[in-house]
């Protein structure tokens, strides 16, 4: 039953690494002017955009034509990744 846990701890780190990247490198590309109808573009806007739209709503945090949401996603996907994963091997070993 632990190696079950443990599994899923490794995917749920793998999940959040993935999503950062995308978040990564949708800031990258946000400073060009990319083709809005390139697929790789749309993907990025698509995985990204609902999250940041709802970050972005609750808290106005960009300085001028700077927007700074993006930093605080991948700042608050680490502190999940790591609350979460950590959770998830701490149970493990309790069976």
């Amino acid at each position: 039953m632990s190696s079950i846990f443990i599994g899923l701890a490794n995917l749920v780190d793998m999940a959040f690494t993935i999503y950062i990247y995308i978040v990564v490198a949708r800031a990258l590309i946000s400073w060009v002017n990319p083709d809005p109808y390139n697929p790789i573009v749309r993907f990025l806007h698509n995985a990204t955009d609902p999250v940041l739209y709802r970050l972005r709503r609750l808290l106005p945090f960009s300085t001028g034509s700077l927007d700074l949401s993006p930093m605080l996603l991948i700042v608050l996907l680490f502190v999940l990744q790591g609350f979460l994963v950590n959770m998830l091997r701490t149970f493990s070993h309790s069976f």
